[in-house]
């Protein structure tokens, strides 16, 4: 998903601990970032949300890292859950087919 002509904000992320907030552009960019902070929520906790609420827009790389972090989560007997997707990511998330992959809450919830 694009946004035109409006310069995109690099996703970031706020908080730590079990609940992980991405605020911003969630794509290729920050996916290094992203996958490196729910590796490191995993090792210390059997289950970790990241909440999408403050995402406006995401591709499908940005997508995939999640899904492939709710794996590697499930491997390892842990959970990986992400929270209240924005519509169009929502969206996104059902026409790849990913939704299917991911643990998806509608509403977020503590972790």
């Amino acid at each position: 998903m694009t946004r035109g002509t409006e310069r995109a904000r690099p996703v970031e992320i706020v908080g730590a601990g079990p609940r992980l907030e991405l605020v911003g552009d969630f794509d290729v960019r920050s996916t290094g970032r992203v996958r490196s902070a729910i590796d490191e929520a995993l090792v210390h906790h059997d289950r970790v949300v990241v909440d999408l609420a403050g995402v406006d827009n995401v591709d499908l790389t940005a997508l995939r890292v999640l899904a492939a972090a709710g794996r590697r989560a499930a491997r390892a007997g842990h959970r990986l859950a992400v929270a209240s997707p924005q519509p169009g990511v929502r969206r996104l998330m059902h026409l790849s087919h990913l939704a299917r992959l991911m643990e998806v809450e509608s509403v977020a919830s503590p972790a």
